[in-house]
């Protein structure tokens, strides 16, 4: 719209100071492409008679503002442009290392997730950072090299909060509020499984703990909410995240020989998986399995 306006308001500003007045020489106005427009002969100046209209120079300087070159917003839709064109860059190449990834070929699927980490640091698309920081993980975690997963899960929370987190902090230190996202805990459950691997059990007790209690405190407040608050999807997945997180540390207490407490981990887990999943879900089975095989 400000582009359209501009040629029309100049040509008004031009008609009114023809008629105003005529100008002695032969001006001219830069073309299009900033080259010299056709001169147009004139009749000598008349000035208008004192205190009648405020003369040439204010119209002049209207129509300099207005013949000014505008900010378009061409440049912006360019920017945009292209930050789309390297979004679908990034999103191919994680297509690219998740089909690498199922394909049993970690080291082709690593090479190109740096590719993919280094387009989205380019494109400062914290998103993309994000869920690529993540994939990298769970292929470190899933290649057992521990460390490096622990490393760069810390590095997907610290961009998940903003960072808020600074590098080697408790898992439990997390900013108010944002350590109970469910995308907070699924990675601080991650770490405490890393931790168990390692025989750091203080870290591994303390993270179980931390995900458990979040959960369970979290879906005690979100009961009574309504579902334009808070939809029936969002609610089930925290609980099946609370299911998933009492698996894993009823596997952990079985690993550090504390069968009963490992059996009431599993009994709690399948209750909420049987609600929330329905009584024939093959999961149930599973953690029926697990529990069972606990008591004998």
């Amino acid at each position: 719209m400000y582009r359209l306006l501009i040629p029309s308001l100049g040509g008004r500003l031009l008609r009114a100071a023809g008629r105003c007045c005529w100008v002695s020489s032969a001006p001219w106005i830069p073309g299009p492409q900033g080259s010299r427009a056709s001169e147009v002969k004139a009749q000598p100046i008349r000035v208008p008679p004192p205190g009648r209209g405020p003369g040439l120079l204010p119209l002049l300087a209207a129509l300099a503002w207005f013949s000014r070159p505008a900010d378009t917003g061409e440049e912006q839709q360019q920017a945009e442009d292209a930050a789309d064109e390297t979004e679908a860059q990034i999103i191919q190449l994680l297509k690219r290392a998740k089909l690498s990834i199922m394909k049993d070929e970690p080291e082709e699927a690593e090479l190109i997730l740096h590719d993919a980490l280094h387009l989205a640091y380019q494109s400062d698309n914290k998103k993309a950072i994000i869920y690529t920081y993540d994939l990298m993980a769970n292929l470190a975690f899933i290649r057992g090299q521990l460390e490096n997963a622990e490393k760069l899960f810390k590095a997907t929370m610290s961009y998940l909060l903003g960072g808020g987190m600074q590098q080697g902090e408790s898992i439990t230190s997390s900013e108010e509020g944002l350590q109970e996202d469910n995308a907070i805990i699924e990675i601080s459950l991650k770490l405490a499984s890393i931790y168990a691997a390692q025989n750091r059990h203080e870290f591994a007790l303390a993270g179980y703990e931390f995900c458990i209690s979040t959960l369970e405190e979290k879906i005690e407040r979100e009961k009574e909410l309504t579902e334009d608050i808070l939809t029936v999807e969002e609610k089930v997945n925290t609980y099946l995240l609370l299911g998933m997180c009492l698996d894993a540390y009823a596997r952990y207490l079985l690993f550090s020989k504390q069968p009963s407490q490992a059996q009431r981990m599993y009994e709690k887990a399948l209750q909420i998986s049987e609600e929330m999943l329905g009584d024939r879900h093959p999961q149930n089975d599973m953690h029926k399995q697990k529990r069972s095989t606990r008591k004998h």
